[in-house]
């Protein structure tokens, strides 16, 4: 599952960096922003697994100039969290330590993943992929054991390049502290954010910071009613915090100097698992969304390309297989049944074109030569490649309509070019695989010659008939010529000769077997091209045209993709866990 999300935020960061999708772009970022909470939330699940004795993690959030370094100092009896009057001065996660060292914290390497682990006085302003811990060596009255993290604002102008140390710090932590002021509580981004965090069910505090004298009361009214609108559980605990003239911070007041050792009693990680598959749940179906429609365009284009098949195969049947002129194949196995007879002076040039129903290798090579110029002026060939291309035709309008009507408009306009700069190598590669399959297929036409021959065996005063007649000489000198490329199929089957001997045998006692074998043929043969040509050759290669489009402006995800990670969103937690 953390794969998967770290590609889905990947394909979404990508997508939002090209031109044309301004429309897109506020809900796209808030997406990025709910992956980066999902990819954290799964390492610290990682990590409790890993590490069941890692210390307590507590994260200062808040508005820029909200005072959270400055009550951070408060907390640790120190003045380690640097503060300016300058908004977007911590501008990195900053861990501090409290009665645990950072030995204990070893395992937040892993969870932090690319980002750099710094000292506090070390860390580069340069770069935002870093955090720094520090061990606090003071005793503070407010504070249970753990680290207390003090992180930047959500909210600054320059808060997007850095929002990423945000989250991370905020989903590892297993209580909140959120600092807002009387100017900055009723601020959107508060509340957004903790909207997003009401998932993992951190035990949170609010604490009131910047108070003057007497307007508490109304302010922590208006805090509820923020928090109400937000989210759906209790409203936690405030802390009105006032500022102290002679040291220039906050007091945090005397009636709730335990309130946070208090709340980390509320702490249970073995909940955890729970928590992460809510929030993955609360946000696939939105995260999946432009994926989904996508998709459905892909069926939707498969089933273009299955009806375009379907009705160019019967195309091939109305115009090949079942016309009473064009259909040239089975007078080619006449032709090769011809030269399995035993004519007066020809026995000895026909001997050599017996050939038993098994196929060496050899004499398929031959087979080979022999049948080149049959495919290359084959009528089915040459309609077949028409079918092709009218096939693309009605293709390339279908893409154009939905370019025009469709909500996927991008996708099926991109589509639209992808199919017309490959169109004329489909088409060459049909037709390659059209001559190909025609000359393969010469195998089943002899097949068919040797079952007639054995037929006729079977029946010899048929046969007898036949090689008495002046023109079955004819007819197989005909064929001959055929097999030397003399003559074409399509003229071997107005030939008077082989007319008058395909009537003969019509009309003889294997007329109706004669019948049969051709059905046999022809039903074989619709096979043969549905399978090498429609399928193999020119369908397998527009189905696989969407995987061509461009990663920068689409997400790429495969239906197989999707559903392995929806699999998992289902399972039970250790099964995520251990994905």
């Amino acid at each position: 599952m953390l794969e998967f999300i770290q590609l889905l935020n990947q394909r979404y960061q990508t997508v939002l960096s090209q031109p044309g999708h301004d429309a897109d772009k506020i809900g796209y970022q808030q997406r990025i922003d709910q992956l980066i909470l999902a990819e954290a939330v799964i390492r610290k699940g990682q990590l409790i697994d890993a590490s069941p004795g890692l210390p307590l993690q507590i994260a200062v959030v808040g508005p820029t100039q909200a005072g959270k370094s400055t009550l951070v100092n408060v907390l640790l009896n120190s003045n380690f969290a640097g503060v300016s009057p300058l908004a977007g001065y911590t501008i990195h996660p900053q861990g501090f330590c409290h009665e645990v060292n950072l030995d204990d914290c070893s395992g937040l390497q892993r969870y932090f993943g690319r980002f750099q682990q710094f000292q506090q006085a070390h860390i580069p302003k340069d770069r935002y992929d870093c955090y720094s811990l520090t061990e606090n060596n003071t005793d503070s009255p407010y504070l249970p054991h753990g680290v207390l993290w003090d992180t930047p604002d959500f909210d600054s102008i320059d808060s997007a390049t850095y929002r990423e140390g945000v989250i991370r710090a905020v989903a590892l932590a297993d209580m909140i502290i959120l600092v807002v002021s009387k100017e900055k509580y009723a601020d959107q981004s508060v509340w957004d954010i903790m909207s997003a965090l009401e998932a993992l069910h951190q035990p949170t505090i609010i604490c009131l910071n910047k108070l003057s004298e007497g307007s508490e009361a109304v302010l922590i009214q208006s805090l509820k009613e923020k928090w109400q609108l937000a989210r759906t559980d209790a409203f936690p605990e405030v802390v009105p915090l006032y500022y102290q003239k002679q040291t220039g911070l906050p007091v945090w007041p005397e009636a709730q100097k335990n309130l946070l050792i208090q709340l980390a009693a509320k702490v249970n990680p073995k909940k955890f698992a729970r928590y992460e598959q809510e929030l993955l749940q609360k946000h696939w179906h939105g995260w999946v969304e432009p994926i989904v429609a996508e998709h459905k365009a892909l069926f939707v284009w498969q089933d273009f390309v299955d009806d375009a098949i379907k009705q160019a195969l019967d195309n091939y049947q109305r115009d090949y297989l079942n016309h009473p002129h064009h259909y040239e194949t089975f007078q080619h196995a006449m032709a090769e049944l011809l030269t399995l007879l035993e004519v007066p002076g020809l026995a000895g040039i026909l001997t050599g074109a017996r050939k038993v129903l098994t196929w060496p290798v050899k004499q398929m090579m031959k087979l080979g030569r022999k049948s080149r110029h049959i495919a290359d002026t084959s009528h089915e060939i040459v309609l077949l490649n028409q079918i092709a291309e009218h096939l693309l035709i009605q293709l390339a309008d279908k893409l154009l309509d939905h370019a025009e009507q469709d909500r996927q408009k991008l996708w099926w306009k991109e589509f639209s070019s992808l199919l017309c700069s490959q169109r004329q190598g489909i088409l060459k590669d049909f037709s390659e695989s059209a001559k190909n399959y025609h000359i393969s297929f010469q195998q089943d036409v002899e097949k068919t010659a040797q079952r007639l021959y054995h037929k006729l065996q079977e029946q010899p005063m048929v046969l007898n008939s036949l090689r008495a007649t002046r023109v079955t000489t004819d007819a197989v000198a005909i064929a001959l010529t055929l097999h030397m490329g003399g003559i074409g199929v399509h003229d071997l089957v107005i030939a008077p000769a082989m007319l008058t001997v395909t009537s003969l045998l019509a009309e003889s006692a294997i007329g109706g077997y004669m019948n049969r074998v051709e059905a046999e043929l022809k039903l074989h043969q619709l096979k043969a091209v549905k399978q090498a040509l429609f399928a193999e050759s020119i369908g397998k290669k527009l189905l696989a045209l969407p995987e061509q489009l461009s990663a920068l402006t689409h997400f790429n995800i495969s239906p197989e993709q999707l559903q392995a990670a929806e699999l998992q969103l289902t399972e039970k937690r250790h099964g995520l866990r251990l994905l």
